[in-house]
């Protein structure tokens, strides 16, 4: 029998059913460490980045405790970013379609605090959030936690790094003693081991070696000086021509250059910065994942939670000063044993950190010459969607069937020009063929949605 088989666990039948229908075949190297204790109750402090599996450790481990006939919150998982708490929120949710009647919160800043404080009043097993806001929460006492049992810290690293340590006080002074604590992070600095000391009781470490994430990954790194850098990122994308790519600057202000330089050519660009507000933020997020916009041109600390699929393309405008960054960017594409191309640009300055990257990740990237490409092409390929915002969401039990339903009824477009629907508590997206965009607006415009209307608009980046 296949000794990575999530058969091995002691799940439900409808359990391991579900996860073969989510394409978990295998379980990951973290999945296949840390899930025989996580269901056991053990307290873990586990090494694991961003595409390792570590979401389905504490999903498969929260959801086999869960007491479904207390309305109480159960678990609270503490993320860094909004974007991460929306995506983790996503996967717990599609691991626990099999279980009916569970129910989740998803709390983050930049969204109206009553929508989220009726959220809690109906009820939510599951919280999932920001340290900032679900604080702030159970300070106001919308959030009561007297009854958890779980508490998963998610990149703790991360959570340190952007200064959250008042926050995360605050929060675990009203946890009870008797729960189960899983801390996840990317790296073991003093400040986790700290962290880890206060919070949790006799942890099991978990350290796996992970298949190197580079291997299905192209490197290559051209010479450019400061002033050519940005034809010099015209010559990349033309280059390599990608349906998608994230540009990866040190500087917020670099993103706002690359961004309106690319648009002056007709690119597709966007660029993902801290100047957002929140729903400008998810809205561009969502049409990069809809593939409704090229190219996403983000500073590290913007782009973090970012996790989009088959994502062909990574380009490090400025190389990051730190060598484990510069992994930790290109490790978003190659995944799931996809090729995937990195490529950076190199000035004068940046040799020495050149070779801090070749140290770090054993390597012997030699910076090439820009003057060897000449692309043929005069643009990027345009994305092939357009995604329209719907102003309902699942609290209104808005499903991604209903708006399938509406868009193809009598006098609507066919179902092979529907693309990705994601469903958020207060808001859908729907992508569409670009060339039926306007009738697809005109038409949920004028249908209802389980027997409510709702104000559609065609997003831009």
């Amino acid at each position: 029998m296949n000794p990575r088989s999530f058969s091995h666990l002691p799940l439900s039948a409808e359990q391991l059913s579900n996860l073969e229908s989510l394409g978990y075949h295998n379980m990951t190297p973290v999945q296949l460490a840390a899930l025989p204790g996580a269901l056991e109750g053990e307290d873990l402090i586990a090494q694991a980045r961003t595409g390792s599996g570590k979401t389905a450790v504490f999903a498969l481990a929260m959801l086999a405790r869960l007491d479904l006939n207390s309305p109480a919150t159960q678990v609270l998982v503490l993320c860094p970013t909004r974007e991460l708490s929306i995506q983790v929120s996503s996967e717990l949710r599609r691991i626990a379609r099999h279980q009916q009647n569970v129910t989740l919160a998803t709390l983050y800043g930049g969204q109206a605090k009553s929508l989220q404080t009726q959220a809690l009043k109906k009820g939510a097993h599951i919280v999932v959030g920001t340290p900032g806001r679900v604080a702030d929460l159970i300070e106001h006492g919308s959030l009561v936690l007297r009854s958890l049992s779980m508490l998963v810290l998610d990149e703790a690293d991360r959570m340190l790094d952007m200064g959250f340590m008042k926050e995360l006080k605050q929060i675990t002074r009203v946890l009870p003693r008797k729960r189960q604590t899983l801390l996840f992070s990317a790296t073991f600095p003093e400040n986790i081991q700290e962290l880890s000391g206060h919070l949790q009781r006799d942890p099991r470490r978990i350290t796996v070696e992970e298949p190197n994430a580079a291997a299905d990954i192209e490197q290559r790194v051209y010479r450019c000086a400061p002033e050519e850098k940005l034809e010099g990122l015209k010559t990349l994308l033309l280059e390599t021509q990608p349906t998608a790519a994230v540009v990866f600057c040190n500087f917020k202000q670099s993103t706002i250059e690359v961004r309106t330089f690319l648009k002056n050519l007709g690119f597709s660009a966007a660029a993902l910065n801290g100047d957002l507000e929140q729903r400008d933020r998810e809205d561009l997020l969502i049409q990069f994942k809809h593939q409704s916009c090229s190219v996403l041109i983000a500073t590290d600390v913007a782009a973090r939670g970012l996790d989009i699929k088959d994502l062909p393309v990574v380009i490090n405008y400025e190389l990051p000063d730190e060598p484990e960054v510069y992994v930790h960017r290109i490790g978003r594409t190659g995944r799931a044993g996809k090729r995937g191309i990195a490529l950076s640009l190199c000035g004068e300055r940046e040799r020495g950190k050149l070779a801090q990257i070749n140290a770090y990740q054993k390597s012997s990237l030699k910076a090439e010459s820009l003057g060897g490409l000449r692309p043929a092409a005069k643009s990027i390929p345009r994305p092939l969607h357009v995604t329209l915002s719907i102003s309902g969401g699942r609290k209104a039990k808005v499903r991604a069937g209903d708006i399938l339903g509406a868009l193809t009824a009598e006098g609507g477009i066919a179902g092979s020009e529907v693309g990705k629907i994601d469903v958020m508590d207060f808001m859908s997206y729907v992508a569409v063929v670009r060339a039926v965009a306007t009738r697809a607006e005109k038409k949920l415009s004028a249908s209802k949605i389980k027997g409510r209307s709702y104000k559609v608009k065609i997003l831009s980046s």
